[in-house]
């Protein structure tokens, strides 16, 4: 507890303030996590059936 008052009353500028906001959501969420959200490529699903229907149990019939 005692490093913690240190740390919480240490002055710091804002761009240190920022910085070390910016590592601890990286570290929270994960880098990987980060990077898909900059770039674009998180969780883009395809079109995929789903739902009623959408199995062989469904009631969908094949085309013979």
């Amino acid at each position: 507890m005692k490093h913690l008052d240190e740390v919480m009353k240490k002055e710091v500028t804002r761009k240190e303030f920022l910085a070390t906001l910016g590592f601890g959501i990286a570290s929270i969420m994960g880098f990987s996590t980060i990077l898909k959200f900059l770039f674009g490529r998180g969780s883009q699903q395809t079109a995929v059936n789903t739902g009623y229907g959408s199995s062989a149990y469904g009631g969908r019939r094949k085309n013979s």
